[in-house]
Parts: structure tokens; C-alpha cells; sequence
């Protein structure tokens, strides 16, 4: 055997092993999400959550929001925010200084006025202009904060400066809430007597094509943007199949930016939100996290698999692509701030689980993929391809990844069937089948874009174009 031949086989078999290695382990996920699912669905046919709503020791809340140019749906998603079904908390929108009318359109719909204020700047960001609220008492849980840009850490940082609650909770602006989100994401606070949790994260939804009326949603449908459905069911295997087991491990490194709550004294001790990188989100929790450990001090990231937010999805290819391209940046930044963490015991289950799991599965595998398309077609042109193994192993990861998508329908079925009727049904298992050939091959090239990108420097945040809500009424 010449050498030639020799390094293809052990590099067939490194490949091999990879891709044995990351299937046992999403296996391994999706067995522990179903579980927790079922778990989680016992205690909440018995939890009563109007004994919550009205105690008096439920901690006090700061819904945190910022919004830059989202005059399309900001009157709108402020309306959902103040439907919301909890008693201590208030609504901190931060107009990061915008530039269309978004500012102009609160000030009108909800009779904002400026007020006297004093913010304690714990957290250094760029210079508040005014604090709004509303001359309507029906308001008084309102405040809009007006601040020249600094992006979207640098708002939300604004915002915790401004807070003066127990917990802070971080939406986009552009999503929508079930009325009772906070009172399921502040259980895990409630129910822990060591003050343990520190964050905790929900599931996020696709909106795209429901019906919302006054900041309500009404009626879930499946999407009718084709590209919008992929997204459904990929956002379906990220949160249940996969956070919700992390969750239980208590290993969960990333809580989404459209939703997640916090302890607030932490969040601030550790500094806020880092401007210097557009995974933000996930850079809080990992340094939350690595404050916590060399404190050595017990905590918790808790995650609930209840589908408490709903988000608008890029329904084009360029604004889906510049987004996919961020997340990647995003998530290659924050490894390599907190690079120290990797297979380090002092950070506990995040370094010797959590990081390297990222790190070799998550970042890695676009690239791992990309290496074995390639050592395809080098085995194709240089005669060394046994076609039988070739079209079984095809045949095989296809089967995989539909297996994978079928679980996430049937953990959406078996808990919360927001998808209600057959036919909707019957879209997302069509979906399943089509993804894999239609929609992953994109995911790949704006992977490995994203890689490109941050090799060269890039750091623009890249434009999401909205197009509203159906059955808007505002």
C-alpha cells in the first residue's frame, strides 16, 4: 500500500469516527430532551401558576428590550410586553438610536413624556439622551430609554443600568411573548432555596405567518415562506432537542438573545454585556458561568421547554445568510475569549463538557463536513472510491438527519401541538425530507462564510429586514 493510499484510510477513519462520535452524542441529547420534555410536562399539568401571580414574594422582573429602526412592529411589540401576565416588572424599551420613526411612534401611541432621571452607570455604555414614560397611569410599566447607538450589548447594558429589579429579563424587540412567559421562566428562581439559578432560557419560536392582533398572538400557522419552514424545524431541534438537554445537565452555555432571564446583581458584577463581539448572548452566560466557578460557589442555568417567545425569521436567502454568518462569528469569538475554559476542571462541567462540546461538534463540525465532501471527490478522482460503502454512508447520514427532524415533531406533538391541524403536520414531515438536500447545503456555505469572515475581521452585525405581522391592527 502506497503512502498515498495509507493517508486516505486513516483519514476515512478519523472521518468516520468523527461522524460516529457526533451521532451517538445528539442521540444521546435527544433521548435526555424527550425525557425532560415528559417531565416537564407532568409538573406543569399540576403547577399552579395563579398561586404565582399573585404572591408576594415572586421577585421583582426588568423585561429589557432594545430596538434600533424597528418602527414596522415596535408599537406592536411593546403592546405584547405589557400584556404579559406578572405583577412586579416593568418594561425597559432602549431605542439605541434609531434613525427611521420608531422613536417619534412610541412618543405618540403611548403619550410618552421625558422625565427626571439619575442612572448610577455601573456599566459603562454611550451617553443616555432621555427616559420616557407614559402621562397614561394604564402605562406606568413603560420606560423608554433614548441613547445615542452603541449596538445591541451596548443597549442592553444601558438598560441594566437603568434596572433596579430583582432579574433581569433580554428580548429582541421584535418577538412576542406568551402572556405568561415570565411567570414560567421565574419558576426555577422560585423553586431553588439556595438562590442557585442564575439564568434561564426558554423556547423560541418562528412567527412568520401567524396571526397577531394587538401584540397577541392569535393563530400559529406553519409558515408559508418555504425557507421560513426549514427554519421551524431547525429552531425545534436546537431548543428541545437539544438546550433542553443541556438544561438538565445543567451544562447549557448559550440562552438565546430573544429570550433569557437573569440574576441581575451577577450579570452586573460580571460587567454586563461585552460590545466587542456579536455573540453576546452566549458570551454573558460562559462568563456568568466562569464567574460563578472560581468563586466556587454552586449555580444552575435552567432552560424551560415551553414555547414562551415567538420571533420573526429572514425569509430571503441574503438576510438569512448574514445572520447565519453572525452566529458563526459569534460562537468562534466567544470560544476563543474563554479559551482558557477548554478541558479545564476548575470551570467544572463547562470546561470538561460544555466547551469542548462546542468547541468539536458545534464550530468544527461545518468544517469537518466540508473536509469530507472533499475527501469524496478525492477519492472519486483518483479511482480509490468503493461506490457500494460510498451510497450507504449517503444513504445513511440522510436517514440520520431526517431521524433527528422527526424527533423534534414528535417532542412538538407530544408536549405543546401548537401545530394543530393534519395539514400543517403533514408541511413539516415534507419539510423534513427536503431540508437535508435544499436548506443544509446553505447552512454549510454561510458556516463556512462566517469562518472566512472572522479570519479576515469582519465585525458588521449584517441588516434583518422585517415584514410585520399579519392582522396588525396597530
Amino acid at each position: 500500500m502506497s503512502i498515498f493510499s495509507l493517508a486516505l484510510h486513516l483519514l476515512g477513519y478519523l472521518l468516520l469516527g468523527y461522524a460516529a462520535s457526533i451521532t451517538a452524542i445528539y442521540f444521546a441529547l435527544t433521548v435526555s430532551s424527550l425525557f425532560e420534555i415528559r417531565r416537564y410536562s407532568k409538573v406543569k399539568s399540576y403547577t399552579n401558576y395563579d398561586e404565582l401571580l399573585s404572591s408576594p414574594f415572586a421577585p421583582s422582573i426588568s423585561l429589557i428590550a432594545p430596538a434600533y429602526n424597528e418602527s414596522l412592529t415596535i408599537n406592536e411589540n411593546i403592546r405584547s410586553l405589557l400584556s404579559i401576565q406578572y405583577n412586579a416588572y416593568e418594561v425597559i424599551i432602549v431605542n439605541d438610536g434609531s434613525t427611521d420613526d420608531s422613536m417619534q411612534k412610541m412618543i405618540e401611541k403611548f403619550d410618552l413624556v421625558k422625565v427626571p432621571f439619575y442612572e448610577e452607570e455601573k456599566i459603562k455604555t454611550q451617553p443616555i439622551k432621555a427616559i420616557y414614560k407614559s402621562t397614561n397611569k394604564a402605562l406606568h410599566r413603560l420606560v423608554v430609554v433614548d441613547k445615542q447607538n452603541g449596538g445591541k450589548a451596548d443597549a442592553l447594558n444601558a438598560g441594566l443600568n437603568v434596572s433596579d429589579k430583582d432579574l433581569i429579563t433580554c428580548i429582541d424587540v421584535d418577538c412576542i411573548l406568551e402572556p405568561g412567559a415570565l411567570l414560567k421562566l421565574v419558576k426555577p428562581f422560585i423553586d431553588d432555596p439556595k438562590n442557585e439559578v442564575i439564568a434561564c432560557g426558554g423556547v423560541v419560536r418562528v412567527i412568520n405567518s401567524c396571526k397577531v392582533e394587538e401584540g397577541r398572538l392569535m393563530n400559529v400557522r406553519f409558515p408559508e415562506s418555504q425557507l421560513a419552514r426549514f427554519q421551524v424545524l431547525e429552531y425545534l431541534r436546537a431548543f428541545l432537542l437539544g438546550r433542553v438537554a443541556w438544561g438538565r445537565l445543567n451544562g447549557l452555555i448559550l440562552i438565546s438573545g430573544a429570550l433569557g432571564m437573569f440574576d441581575r446583581k451577577i450579570a452586573t458584577a460580571v460587567g454586563g454585556y461585552q460590545t466587542g463581539t456579536v455573540g453576546e448572548d452566549m458570551e454573558l452566560v460562559v462568563r456568568m458561568r466562569a464567574y460563578m466557578s472560581l468563586k466556587n460557589k454552586k449555580y444552575k442555568v435552567s432552560f424551560i421547554p415551553d414555547p414562551l417567545c415567538w420571533t420573526e425569521v429572514p425569509e430571503s436567502n441574503q438576510v438569512l445568510g448574514n445572520q447565519r454568518n453572525r452566529w458563526t462569528r459569534g460562537t468562534m469569538e466567544v470560544l476563543n475569549i474563554h479559551r482558557r475554559m477548554f478541558l479545564n476542571p476548575k470551570y467544572g462541567i463547562t470546561g470538561m463538557l460544555s466547551y469542548p462540546f462546542w468547541f468539536l461538534f458545534e464550530w468544527l463540525a461545518p468544517i469537518v463536513e466540508t473536509a469530507g465532501i472533499l475527501y469524496f471527490f478525492v477519492l472519486l478522482f483518483t479511482g480509490h472510491i468503493w461506490w457500494s460503502q460510498a451510497l450507504s454512508l449517503i444513504i445513511l447520514t440522510y436517514v440520520l438527519a431526517v431521524f433527528f427532524s422527526m424527533c423534534a415533531l414528535l417532542a412538538e406533538e407530544m408536549s405543546f401541538a401548537k401545530y394543530e391541524k393534519n395539514r400543517e403536520v403533514w408541511q413539516m414531515f415534507i419539510t423534513a425530507l427536503l431540508e437535508p438536500i435544499i436548506y443544509h447545503p446553505k447552512t454549510l456555505y454561510w458556516s463556512l462564510k462566517g469562518n472566512y469572515d472572522l479570519w479576515i475581521g469582519k465585525k458588521d452585525w449584517g441588516k434583518m429586514k422585517r415584514t410585520g405581522f399579519k392582522s396588525s391592527s396597530l
